[in-house]
């Protein structure tokens, strides 16, 4: 016997969806409460960031954790660095850590179809597993 929940069954949490307008609005009071705690507001945007990313797939915070981590020791290494090379180094860094999940998560599937359509008008075939994001 399957027992339904309307919670486990959301997929996006769209900005025109039931749980968006709810959502916002919470987020929002204890955001307008919390106005002489700086730190609290932080924190309040960090979790409400994660648990707005996590609504969609929650096996993606990961990502946005590791991208997070990467800006802030870059960002640290930045403000410490001594020379303008160095603190070009880890803007680049990052960057390219960023752009780099961007593109691959964005169009790794575009670049294979291209890839095995180009290579099927030449009359070769390939198998290639798409990522299923």
């Amino acid at each position: 016997m399957r027992i339904y929940c309307k919670f486990a069954t959301l997929k996006k949490m769209l900005f025109q969806s039931l749980d968006f307008i709810i959502f916002l609005p919470i987020v929002f009071t204890l955001f307008w409460l919390l106005q002489n705690h700086l730190k609290l507001q932080n924190w309040l945007i960090f979790v409400s960031s994660y648990v707005f990313y996590g609504w969609w797939d929650w096996r993606f915070l990961f990502l946005m954790f590791f991208s997070r981590c990467v800006d802030y020791f870059a960002g640290l290494q930045i403000e410490n660095a001594q020379t303008e090379k160095k603190r070009k180094f880890y803007l680049w860094l990052s960057m390219l850590v960023n752009l780099g999940f961007l593109m691959y998560f964005k169009y790794a599937n575009f670049f294979i179809d291209n890839f095995v359509e180009a290579f099927k008008f030449m009359g070769y075939s390939f198998d290639i597993q798409h990522i299923k994001v």
